[in-house]
């Protein structure tokens, strides 16, 4: 453990901070610990450490709590609620103060002893250094569901983004700033650094088995979250829907003289089965496309509300485990993001 951490009592912002959304971590939490101080002391550089709990009501907020009181390096964020992986790495790089920050997951799938070499390669001159798995998950179900869900993200918004990237990645504070001047209310960490494109390599990284326990995205998450991806980066289904009904109106158009034509030469044209399957598409094509119109206009009502991304409930640092009264939010803070912190 590096309690000191080479910062003059927390007065001096670090170089490195490492962000870390926590969900369902209470068993790994004192071996993530010490795996990160490990890491990090071997750069020799300072650094924080921001454990964002996203309220998984499992005890790992009491977790937290316990290593901010020895290790300064510590910065523990409780959020009022469950707002997701996303809103909660956001919430991170809000308070973030490194030059650099390194994010990744909690249950040690992604070794910390990596970030070095993730560090090492932003400095050769890279905003944006992620780090890529060497091996695909073992269970067949993930692996399918990842690669159409990938897949259908390329397809949909046209982007080469690779199935073997995650959030386990290291950024610039000029990254930092530019994606928390986005108000997006449905967000996808590593869609938004896609969108920036910013200077960007990768690290190859063998990735561990999970601590313990089970990951929180079920089927039904994991279809929410790409369907969020999908209307949050692009309205390619509305344009989808104006072309399908061009084509239709064409189909449609193209039909009718043909019936014409048949009904001047005589020809006698058996109708109602045509017709009812022309009623059943054309309903279909209806309720489709008002259904994803809906969607889109759902989405615009939740962006309009502009609720905060997050809600801060408390926050610990510092080697005595106490809560801090303000903040510590930069003044020129561009996020657009209101956190509160309830007394």
């Amino acid at each position: 453990m590096h309690p000191d951490n080479h910062n003059d009592g927390g007065l001096v912002d670090p170089v490195l901070s490492v962000v870390v959304p926590v969900y369902g971590c209470q068993p790994c939490m004192r071996h993530l610990h010490e795996r990160l101080t490990a890491s990090l002391g071997d750069l020799d550089l300072s650094y924080e450490i921001i454990l964002v709990d996203d309220r998984a009501e499992d005890g790992s907020w009491l977790e937290i709590e316990r290593l901010a009181g020895l290790d300064r390096s510590v910065r523990g964020i409780l959020l009022s609620r469950n707002f997701g992986q996303h809103a909660a790495i956001t919430a991170g790089l809000h308070f973030a103060r490194g030059a650099w920050v390194a994010v990744m997951d909690c249950d040690l799938q992604d070794p910390p002893e990596a970030i070095p070499r993730l560090y090492a390669k932003a400095l050769e001159g890279h905003d944006i250094v992620f780090g890529r798995r060497t091996r695909k998950p073992t269970n067949l179900v993930r692996r399918l569901l990842g690669r159409i869900y990938f897949r259908g993200i390329r397809f949909f918004w046209g982007s080469q983004i690779d199935g073997q990237y995650g959030s386990f990645s290291v950024i610039s504070r000029k990254v930092v700033d530019a994606f928390l001047t986005l108000h997006d209310q449905d967000r996808h960490y590593m869609m938004i650094l896609n969108w920036l494109k910013f200077d960007t390599a990768s690290v190859d990284y063998e990735p561990a088995t999970r601590y313990r326990g089970r990951s929180s995205y079920s089927l039904p998450r994991l279809l929410g979250h790409a369907l969020d991806g999908v209307f949050f980066q692009t309205t390619v289904l509305l344009r989808w829907i104006v072309y399908l009904g061009f084509c239709l109106a064409g189909a449609g158009g193209a039909f009718a003289l043909y019936l014409i034509a048949a009904r001047l030469f005589g020809s006698v044209y058996p109708g109602w089965t045509t017709i009812v399957s022309t009623v059943v598409i054309l309903g279909g094509f209806t309720i489709l496309s008002t259904g994803i119109t809906g969607l889109y206009i759902g989405k615009v009502f939740d962006q309009t509300r502009a609720r905060p991304v997050f809600v801060v409930d408390r926050i610990v640092e510092g080697a005595d485990g106490t809560m801090r009264d303000d903040l510590g939010l930069p003044q020129d803070a561009r996020a657009g993001v209101e956190v509160i912190q309830r007394s």
